[in-house]
């Protein structure tokens, strides 16, 4: 009896249990079939996402102009560039003549074309003086060009990819040449530049080869019409001549992988410049080089400093060295598009050896002896400058000048408020009023009236550039 009551009890529970059992079967058949579209979708969304990476990727390989990209400090783009085109297809004329970063259109090419960017830039200046007579003339900031408003610096700039380990550039300059003497000008055109860099160095190393404004300090390597006020400051002249230094040879340059940004540079060149060195020859070479570095303290600004030197001899085969030290300082707002402040300047120091004739009387015969004789100087000079841009299109600023002269003895000092107005990135109209105050020796061995002169300037700038045009370190 006990048996037969325990098989019912047995089958009971197990009929019971039957339909709970197949009810957790079909709740796991759910969640199976639910994580397989969890998972196909999730394999989907990968997919997806590989097949946009490898795009993005073939993009990027087919525009050998990123792997060119020189590795400079951050720069503040002058010219924003023009969006790139979602397919490589022929420019337009619209295209060619919109204002670009350089090396943009070789990106734009189509199979088969090289193309290169070109950029034209133009610059006048107007150079008004309280002295207007013709003694006062050598002392003006543009001497031939007193009382004149004349074309200084009419440029045709071309940047191209060579293939995706090299590029290169061509400038062509021309300007107003003015003969006070027989009151006539002409337009005198000349190569400016021409250099083809190798970028496809390892370690960090690039070359640049050909004729070059030198990286040396702050403001050499820029040219006329991208200086921060119209005139470019008196030691850079005084040293360099009104052209700067501009040589033809080779600078190495090494940005290392580290941490923090370090640019060095080593040049070897002809000596050409004739008012600091003058050699003009590889047998006694002008040696060039610099460290730079960058500092970012975010919300506090920017700073830039860094030392170059410049060795060679003279063209009466003296030696001649100039060291400079280079600080630049900019804080630009959060959300801010451009600088509220900068803050930069130079210090030159040369160490060199002149020619001096010396004069002496024979004293048996009483007769008049010349001879020449070695002096080391070593003249100095700095400037230094702040501006201010509260507004988009609206800035101003003053400079201060302080500078001797490499070839002769005199000293002269300066102050330079301006302001400059921006209709846009590619048109910019500046005014500016000068004071100089040149010492007697200085007027004297310029050419100027006897004893210590003052001369006060108006400059009048204006300025436009059409098409291409490169961005300036920081």
């Amino acid at each position: 009896m006990h048996s037969w009551k325990a098989w019912g009890l047995l089958l009971g529970v197990s009929l019971a249990a039957g339909p709970a059992f197949a009810q957790d079967a079909e709740t796991l058949r759910k969640e199976l079939d639910q994580m397989k579209k969890q998972f196909e979708q999730l394999k989907g969304e990968y997919q997806k996402a590989i097949d946009q990476m490898s795009e993005r990727l073939n993009r990027v390989e087919s525009r050998p102009q990123q792997a060119i990209t020189q590795p400079v400090a951050p720069v503040i783009a002058q010219v924003p560039p023009a969006s790139a085109p979602a397919a490589p297809s022929t420019p337009s004329v619209g295209d060619l003549l919109r204002p670009r970063e350089p090396f943009s259109l070789y990106g734009a090419r189509g199979k088969g074309q090289i193309l290169f960017d070109i950029g034209v830039f133009g610059d006048f200046i107007g150079d008004f003086s309280d002295k207007s007579t013709p003694a006062f003339q050598p002392l003006a900031t543009f001497p031939s060009q007193a009382q004149r408003v004349f074309a200084r610096e009419i440029e045709i700039g071309v940047w191209g990819a060579v293939d995706p380990y090299a590029r290169a550039y061509v400038i062509i300059e021309a300007g107003e040449e003015f003969d006070p003497t027989n009151r006539t000008s002409e337009f005198g055109v000349e190569l400016a530049e021409a250099a083809g860099t190798i970028t496809a160095l390892p370690w960090g190393f690039q070359d640049k080869f050909g004729l070059m404004r030198n990286r040396f300090g702050f403001l050499n390597e820029y040219h006329d019409h991208d200086l921060p006020q119209p005139d470019r400051p008196a030691v850079l002249v005084n040293f360099f001549g009104q052209e700067g230094l501009t040589e033809t040879g080779n600078e190495l340059t090494w940005v290392p992988n580290l941490p923090f940004y370090l640019e060095g540079l080593f040049g070897i060149f002809n000596g050409d410049n004739e008012v600091a060195f003058g050699s003009a020859s590889f047998r006694s070479p002008l040696f060039t080089g610099r460290f730079r570095t960058f500092l970012d303290f975010d919300a506090f600004g920017a700073f830039l400093f860094g030392a170059s030197v410049a060795a060679g001899t003279t063209s009466q085969n003296l030696s001649n060295t100039i060291f400079n030290f280079e600080a630049k300082y900019k804080l630009t707002p959060e959300g801010w598009s451009r600088p509220l402040l900068t803050v930069a300047g130079e210090f030159l120091q040369a160490w060199r050896s002149n020619l001096v004739t010396q004069t002496s009387i024979d004293p048996e015969t009483g007769d008049l002896i010349e001879r020449s004789v070695k002096q080391k100087t070593s003249p100095l000079g700095f400037y230094v400058y702040a501006q201010v841009q509260p507004f988009r299109r609206w800035l101003g600023g003053v400079r201060y000048d302080n500078s001797e002269y490499l070839q002769f003895a005199g000293r002269q000092w300066a102050v330079e408020p301006y302001i400059a107005f921006q209709p846009s990135d590619f048109l910019r109209f500046r005014l500016a009023y000068k004071y100089t105050h040149f010492n007697a020796q200085a007027s004297a061995n310029l050419g100027g009236p006897t004893g210590a002169q003052n001369l006060s300037e108006v400059l009048l700038q204006a300025t436009f550039l059409l098409g291409a045009h490169p961005s300036h370190p920081f």
